[in-house]
């Protein structure tokens, strides 16, 4: 069953975030997590105040997505994700009926 890792970000260094988004993808893959959200364009429908730019990832478990979070190639990632944005993070166990 997937694992998911859903984000809530408000940039408030987007050059520093540049850096961050520039090294997060190839850790993301050696976890075997994927985007399936990455920013965009979003339709606030209901109560959605603070939702800024949301990010969803898909890992082949919820192991995976916490191996990925906790991972030693990450921490330096998350360091930087912390000092360059204001956010929420959740892991979610997928669905499958």
């Amino acid at each position: 069953m997937p694992g998911y890792l859903i984000a809530n970000l408000k940039v408030t260094d987007p050059e520093g975030f540049e850096r961050y988004r520039a090294g997060v993808p190839a850790v993301i893959a050696q976890y075997g997590g994927r985007y399936a959200v990455r920013g965009g364009t979003m339709d606030r429908l209901e109560n959605a105040e603070g939702f800024d730019r949301m990010v969803v990832l898909e890992f082949p478990s919820l192991d995976a997505a916490h191996d990925f979070y906790h991972s030693p190639e990450y921490a330096p990632l998350l360091k930087l994700r912390i000092e360059t944005t204001e956010s929420q993070v959740v892991l979610v166990e997928g669905y499958s009926p």
